[in-house]
């Protein structure tokens, strides 16, 4: 937190959205002192916003941030256009429907100050198509977090084709104060980066499974102690560059490169789909993990806190986080796609998006 109760010269936050998301978002923008807004207009959000606060209160003192007084500047306003006129930043949380997001938008920057930083959460709805209703769509940058964002560093910083590069760059610097992990991408993708990369594994997951390989938890098992643990301090790409030892990556592709362009086009021909036996399946087996939703995400969160303190990650010392060229911005290329990214599990009908 810098002085003056700002982070990158941003003091009043405005959450649009008070499901999931907008819950975890905000319960983040409190613990590092700034004041928030949360506008939904369904009935009972501030008491599932209240509660989702304190049940991620000690994960987040956890983490090195101050708890104290969390709620003390916390509000509610249900009409959208009241909400945003004391904005230094709107990071809107909403359905996963274009429509929507448009009538949002609309209002969003007709009442917001003419300063404020306007960012989306959208796990696959380009800017480019959100911004079409603007007066100035150069404002708009997703600032999309991966689930839950009071946790997890990631946050993929996704350009439209006529953002600004002062919008992507104030939106850069402002997740990495407040100690996220911003990643500028260099062109708009259907389902961004993160998601892709998760759906594409999990298919595969899906498979395996339904095919008799092994079972859900075994599968869990076989990630938790490989690829996760390994991907979690060095990536892919480092990861198959060290196993291609002296000769590096180029060493690995010219020698088991073929074998799996062989795999890939192997598992490619394979059909993979949530047909019916395939969710009873699946269904019949969440039963070996043991507990209730709720349980299973706090041992998640409690894991999750011991990773990130094990690799030195923490709000207190948070100004590493690595970026893409900032200065470049999106193209058109990327269609709304949010099938297979992302759900709308929310506690409110302004329900936001929720992945990971």
């Amino acid at each position: 937190m810098s002085e003056n109760g700002s982070i990158g010269g941003i003091r009043n936050v405005t959450v649009v959205g008070g499901g999931v998301i907008g819950a975890s978002w905000t319960a983040l923008f409190l613990a590092r002192g700034l004041s928030v807004t949360v506008s939904d207009p369904q009935p009972g959000v501030d008491e599932a916003v209240r509660g989702y606060v304190e049940q991620a209160a000690p994960a987040l003192k956890a983490l090195g941030l101050d708890t104290a007084d969390l709620t003390a500047r916390l509000a509610f306003e249900p009409d959208l256009a009241g909400a945003v006129r004391a904005a230094d930043l709107v990071q809107e949380n909403g359905p996963e429907r274009l429509e929507v997001k448009h009538d949002m938008w609309r209002t969003i920057e007709e009442n917001a100050p003419a300063g404020a930083l306007l960012a989306t959460s959208t796990s696959g709805i380009p800017a480019t198509e959100i911004a079409t209703v603007l007066k100035d769509p150069g404002r708009l940058v997703v600032g999309h977090p991966f689930n839950p964002p009071h946790l997890v560093p990631l946050v993929e910083v996704v350009p439209g084709r006529r953002t600004s590069e002062e919008t992507v760059e104030r939106a850069r610097a402002f997740y990495r104060a407040l100690g996220k992990r911003p990643q500028v991408l260099r062109k708009e993708v259907p389902g961004f980066v993160a998601n892709r990369l998760q759906s594409a594994i999990f298919r595969e997951c899906v498979h395996l499974v339904s095919e008799g390989v092994v079972t859900m938890r075994e599968l869990d098992d076989v990630v938790t102690s490989s690829i996760g643990m390994r991907w979690a301090v060095a990536g892919p790409f480092r990861s198959f560059h060290l196993g291609g030892g002296e000769g590096g990556l180029p060493h690995f592709m010219d020698h088991l490169g073929i074998g799996m362009e062989r795999s890939w086009a192997t598992m490619a021909q394979e059909k993979v789909a949530f047909d019916e036996p395939t969710k009873r399946l699946l269904t019949e087996q969440v039963e070996e993990f043991g507990g209730t939703v709720d349980q299973l995400a706090a041992e998640r969160d409690r894991k999750q806190i011991a990773l990130m303190r094990a690799l030195g990650e923490g709000f207190a010392t948070s100004d590493t986080s690595s970026t893409a060229d900032a200065s470049s911005t999106a193209d058109a290329s990327g269609t709304a796609d949010a099938s297979g990214t992302a759900d709308t599990s929310a506690t409110s009908g302004t329900s936001d998006t929720c992945e990971g």
